[in-house]
């Protein structure tokens, strides 16, 4: 194999191979286009080596002037003018080409030229100089011709140039100084043989420059056969590696879908097994509480219509108070198993959160829950601009009285509950004690710093007829189970955070409504708010487009929207808009911080308000720092876009 190799190698490094000239040493043929690049690179190789030699070249021909003065006192001054005001110029002049670039591409002539009038200079002293001092200056004409071979790189066919011209030069010289014959038959077979020996040195160094110039070529060229290769299988290995990943990505998706179905497919299990247990004691409460309530109605309306009879004093007005207020609570129980087994009234008004939780707190059943847990400080945070529901106010004050006196109860010391609303808003399902569908939510939360409750009950919590409290003396365990039927009677869903020793909170979320309720429409004015500007709106979601869109013209705006943040840019390209509504998060493309980043690079000032259904985060700020100074939260609300969008605009 290794003379395999060695004898390629050899082969392809011959004169055919390599197609050169043979007497001009000039690459040819298929190979012409190495000529120029060659000699480039030669030049860079020996580019120090030329100016290093002319320079010490021209010293040592102006050092021999002191020969001039030894062997040629009469004569010293001619000779002087002749080195250093004829050839040592020349010798300068050439170093100096060296140094400029646009004379690179003629140096081997003028070298070649350097070195003849050098030689020319050697002759003119030998006719000078009387014999037989002349003889003596015959050696600088063989240390020339080594000079000129060897030392400044000069090209076989230059070098050869000049050592002819360097002969014939002698030749005419020894001629007009009328040289004895014997010594200048001598002098040629010497000078001759010089010139013959420095042009085979000068043709080898030529062509070993050459080949190894070729051989650097051909060994790129196979380099980079090995690197197209290399990169073709580095192409192969990244597809097939890409396509494993896809492969193994899709196993992973097909893995976590799966894991996903399984856990949908044991929630609902779950349900379906709370669902059963409802329907299982809903029928069985049903026909009871029917007739509990026929009983009842004498308990409660009777003693009603006796004590307005009486007078205050009368000793039977205690007594059927008694009898009255039993009677009532009893039908609050037959009232919460009628409910429990959803044969209770069903209402599917228009209601608002707030109101109930204001009319909760104005009710004698609040006052006497205070005065029964005087350790409890209640704290209520409620946001104005919390949306409408559909649904049971009754039902739902029910809830929030019911988690209230839990809340109570589980602050054994000093504590604090608090009751708060808000708008929320997923655009995706969000995962929590139960999972939360994608929408718009009203949520109503109930948090104690009462002791927690631990995982195991946890899970039971919502089964009917389980408490951890005494009986006969807190419920009957119906709380927790109405709240969750009331919850899944509106569409809704229950999160629970909850650490034992530090308290619970419970979120009900009950699904928004963009109706209005007749009392707001009479209260709530928004003339000052109406406008005619031309408003786009950016949202990905087609739901929260049409919306905004049917708000805004329902206040006299002229309104445009679109799918994302390019299409926003793209838009405002070809159509001027007063101002701008940016959702914040719009997949898959840009945000709405970025959207408006490239909107006012084109359009310095443009006005924008960011919406987002999450809190203010920095992409929010950094939109703000941008110009879009307004932020609003979804969903959106009739009162809070009208405000805000006139607000922006009269800024």
């Amino acid at each position: 194999m290794m003379k395999s190799t060695k004898s390629d190698l050899k082969s392809k490094s011959g004169v055919k191979a390599m197609h050169l000239h043979r007497l001009f040493l000039r690459f040819s043929g298929p190979m012409a286009g190495l000529e120029v690049p060659y000699r480039e690179h030669n030049l860079v190789q020996t580019l120090s080596l030329i100016r290093i030699s002319f320079i010490l070249g021209g010293l040592m021909y102006a050092f021999f002037g002191i020969l001039d003065a030894l062997v040629l006192p009469q004569h010293r001054h001619i000779t002087w003018l002749i080195r250093y005001a004829f050839v040592c110029p020349c010798i300068l002049a050439v170093t100096g080409a060296t140094f400029l670039p646009r004379l690179h591409g003629s140096l081997q002539p003028m070298m070649s030229l350097a070195i003849a009038i050098a030689g020319l200079g050697i002759v003119l002293m030998i006719i000078i100089a009387p014999e037989p001092v002349n003889y003596y200056y015959y050696a600088g004409l063989t240390l020339l011709l080594m000079f000129g071979y060897s030392f400044i790189s000069l090209r076989f066919l230059w070098a050869s140039l000049s050592g002819l011209i360097i002969v014939v030069l002698y030749n005419i010289a020894a001629v007009l100084t009328q040289t004895p014959l014997l010594e200048l038959i001598s002098n040629n077979f010497f000078l001759i043989s010089a010139n013959i020996a420095g042009m085979l040195i000068c043709y080898t160094i030529d062509f070993m420059g050459r080949r190894n110039f070729f051989l650097m070529h051909l060994l790129a060229d196979e380099r980079r056969k090995i690197e197209q290769t290399n990169d073709q299988l580095e192409a192969r290995v990244s597809e097939r590696t890409a396509a494993l990943e896809k492969m193994n990505h899709q196993l992973s998706l097909e893995m976590a879908e799966h894991e996903r179905a399984e856990e949908e497919r044991r929630r609902l299990e779950r349900q379906l097994k709370q669902a059963e247990k409802l329907e299982t004691i809903g029928r069985l409460t049903a026909g009871v509480a029917h007739d509990l309530n026929n009983i009842l109605s004498g308990l409660v309306t009777y003693p009603d219509m006796l004590l307005m009879d009486l007078p205050e004093e009368s000793p039977w007005h205690r007594p059927l108070s008694i009898i009255q207020q039993s009677g009532q609570k009893a039908a609050a129980i037959v009232q919460d198993l009628l409910s429990l087994a959803r044969q209770g009234v069903a209402e599917n008004k228009i209601i608002n959160v707030n109101r109930i939780v204001a009319d909760y707190l104005a009710s004698l059943e609040y006052t006497e829950l205070l005065s029964n847990h005087r350790q409890v400080r209640v704290e209520v945070d409620l946001d104005e601009g919390v949306l409408n529901i559909k649904g049971s106010a009754f039902h739902i004050s029910k809830a929030l009285m019911n988690l209230l006196y839990n809340g109570c109860e589980a602050n054994l010391v000093d504590g604090t509950v608090s009751i708060m609303t808000q708008n929320r808003y997923f655009d995706k399902p969000h995962d929590a004690y139960e999972r939360i569908e994608a929408g718009e939510y009203v949520v109503l939360s109930v948090a104690d710093t009462g002791i927690g409750i631990n995982q195991e009950d946890l899970t039971k919590i919502f089964e009917p007829f389980y408490t951890k409290k005494k009986l006969g003396r807190s419920g009957t365990g119906l709380g927790m189970t109405l709240i969750w039927s009331t919850v899944k009677e509106h569409g809704g869903f229950i999160d629970i955070q909850t650490e034992e020793g530090r308290g619970s909170v419970f979120d009900l979320y009950f699904p928004v409504t963009r109706d209005a309720t007749e009392e707001m429409e009479r209260i709530f004015v928004l003339e000052d708010c109406r406008g005619t500007e031309r408003v786009l709106v950016a949202d990905d979601v087609p739901e929260q487009r049409e919306i905004a869109s049917l708000m805004l013209q329902k206040l006299g705006y002229n309104v445009q929207t679109v799918a994302s943040g390019e299409a926003a840019i793209k838009q405002l390209k070809t159509d001027k808009v007063d101002i701008l509504i940016l959702d914040m998060i719009m997949d898959p493309g840009i945000d709405g911080c970025e959207t408006f980043r490239r909107i006012v690079a084109a359009h310095p000032g443009q006005k924008a308000i960011i919406a987002s259904g999450f809190t203010e985060s920095e992409r929010v700020k950094e939109a703000q720092r941008l110009g879009a100074k307004t932020y609003i939260k979804k969903p959106y609300s009739l009162q809070i876009i009208a405000q805000a969008i006139r607000r922006e605009l009269d800024r």
